[in-house]
C-alpha cells in the first residue's frame, strides 16, 4: 500500500483548479439545466488499462462544492485497473458533481498516466539492481502530486526541490572552475544529513569526482560503453545515476550496465493521461 498524501497538501491544488474552471459565474450550464436540489449518483471508471492514482483529488473536488457528498473509493492508488473498472462511486448534489467533474478527471487522469508510465519503466528493468527515479521536470504546482504518482507506479523520488539535496550540474561546475572544486565547496557547506551529487559528462570528469568522494555521481548522456566503464572505475564506492534521453526502448540496456539509479524526466513531463470517465449510475 502506498502512503496517501494528506488532504491538507492536496486541497490547495484542487481549490485552485476549481476556481480556474468555475470562473466568475460558476457552472452556468448546470444552473440553466438542473434543479438546485437535484441529486446524482455516478461512477468513475477507466476506459483503458493502467495504474490508478488521484482518487483523493476527485473526492476533495466534489466535497469542496458539496460537503454532504458521499464518495466510495473502490480501487486504491497504486493498484492496476483494466478497461471498464469502476474506481469510485459518488452521490452528490447534481450541480456540484457536474461542476467538479472536469477538475476531478483532469487530476485523476494525469496522475494515473504518470503512475502507469512509471510502472512500465519499472517493469522494463526488473531483475537488475537499477531503480527508476523521477526528476524536477514536473508541472508547476503539481510536483507533490506527480511525485506521489511516481511512487504509486513503483518508482522512487529524486529530490523534491532545490532545498533538500545538493546537485551540482554542468553550469555549477563551470561557475566553480571544475568538478573537483565544486564538490569540495559543496561538501564544506553541507550538513551531515545532506547528500552531495555531482553531474559529469565524461570519464575524465568522473575520475575528478571520484577523487572528492561525493555521495552520488550523475552520468549525463553516457554511452553504454562508458556507463559500463564508469561502473568499473567506481567499484561500488559511490552511487551512480544514469541520466539523459532515457526511453522505454533504451532503459533495459542502461540498467544492465550496473548503474544504481536511472532518472527519467519523461515520467512526469511526457506521460499520456489515463482515460477515465464519470458516468451517471
Amino acid at each position: 500500500m502506498i502512503g496517501a498524501l494528506p488532504d491538507l497538501l492536496i486541497a490547495p491544488v484542487v481549490k485552485a483548479a476549481l476556481a480556474e474552471d468555475l470562473g466568475r459565474a460558476g457552472d452556468v450550464t448546470g444552473q440553466a439545466c438542473i434543479a438546485p436540489d437535484a441529486r446524482l449518483s455516478a461512477v468513475f471508471a477507466t476506459r483503458t488499462a493502467g495504474v490508478v492514482c488521484g482518487g483523493a483529488c476527485a473526492r476533495l473536488a466534489i466535497a469542496e462544492l458539496d460537503p454532504s457528498a458521499g464518495f466510495e473509493a473502490i480501487v486504491a492508488d497504486g493498484e492496476p485497473a483494466s478497461p471498464g473498472t469502476a474506481l469510485a462511486r459518488v452521490e452528490a448534489n447534481a450541480r456540484a458533481l457536474l461542476a467538479a467533474e472536469r477538475t476531478a478527471l483532469n487530476l485523476m487522469s494525469r496522475l494515473s498516466g504518470i503512475a502507469t508510465l512509471t510502472r512500465d519503466y519499472v517493469a522494463a528493468v526488473a531483475g537488475t539492481q537499477a531503480r527508476i527515479v523521477d526528476t524536477r521536470k514536473t508541472t508547476p504546482g503539481l510536483r507533490a502530486l506527480e511525485k506521489y504518482a511516481v511512487r504509486c507506479g513503483g518508482g522512487v523520488n529524486h529530490r523534491f526541490g532545490l532545498d533538500d539535496a545538493i546537485l551540482i550540474k554542468d553550469n555549477h561546475v563551470a561557475a566553480c572552475g571544475g568538478v573537483a572544486e565544486a564538490v569540495r565547496r559543496a561538501k564544506a557547506f553541507a550538513g551531515h544529513l545532506m547528500k552531495v551529487e555531482v553531474e559529469v559528462d565524461s570519464l575524465g570528469q568522473l575520475d575528478e569526482a571520484l577523487g572528492e568522494a561525493p555521495d552520488v555521481i550523475m552520468l549525463d548522456n553516457f554511452s553504454l560503453v562508458d556507463l559500463r566503464e564508469a561502473v568499473r572505475r567506481a567499484g561500488g564506492r559511490v552511487v551512480l545515476e544514469a541520466s539523459g534521453g532515457v526511453t522505454l526502448e533504451t532503459v533495459r540496456a542502461i540498467a544492465e550496465t550496473g548503474v544504481d539509479v536511472i532518472s527519467v524526466g519523461a515520467l512526469t513531463h511526457s506521460a499520456n493521461v489515463l482515460d477515465i470517465g464519470l458516468d451517471a449510475a
